[in-house]
């Protein structure tokens, strides 16, 4: 019955989470919390370190609700169907897009969209940095501090090594900027 339930609940959760992550959280929450799986308490420490772990945080949250209901078994069922349905539209998606990469039209569809997903993504980083920046009080001046250390460490490393800073660099200079000014 919980391998049911668990297909079910996540193969719910993979069809209806629309708008990332983020937006997924109230879903998983409302399947969660139905089923009984986990407590509010757990729900809300499992999101933390789904978010700082590597990978999606619906496969991550689901493999974890697996495996604490049903072990190594439950965590590959409730795995696979969070994952099925995006996967599934992919495959259509990509298999109706194949056709379409000749035409001159399509073209210049993606010709179009390009700029747009480049304004997209710079909006985004800008609201990250303004809202890292900010805090309860006003500004938080340690994390304007650590912003532009980061962003002056790309920019030497590209002028003088030539090549851009790997991200995995930067990720653990900014934990370490972190730990010495937090």
């Amino acid at each position: 019955m919980i391998y049911l339930e668990l297909l079910l609940g996540f193969l719910q959760i993979g069809i209806f989470a629309f708008g990332g992550a983020y937006g997924a959280i109230p879903l998983i929450r409302d399947v969660v919390m139905n089923y009984g799986w986990i407590s509010e308490d757990q729900l809300t420490y499992m999101i933390a370190v789904s978010e700082s772990t590597p990978g999606p945080i619906m496969v991550n949250m689901a493999t974890y609700i697996g495996s604490s209901q049903a072990g190594i078994s439950g965590a590959l069922i409730a795995t696979t169907a969070v994952a099925l349905p995006s996967f599934i539209i992919i495959l259509i998606v990509s298999t109706i897009l194949k056709n379409f990469t000749d035409n001159p039209h399509f073209q210049a569809v993606l010709k179009g969209i390009k700029p747009c997903i480049i304004g997209i993504i710079i909006s985004t980083g800008l609201y990250m940095i303004i809202n890292n920046c900010r805090s309860v009080d006003g500004l938080s001046y340690v994390n304007i501090l650590i912003t532009l250390i980061l962003f002056m460490f790309m920019l030497l490393h590209k002028r003088f090594l030539k090549r851009k800073a790997s991200p995995i660099h930067l990720i653990i200079f900014a934990a370490v900027l972190g730990i010495v000014f937090g």
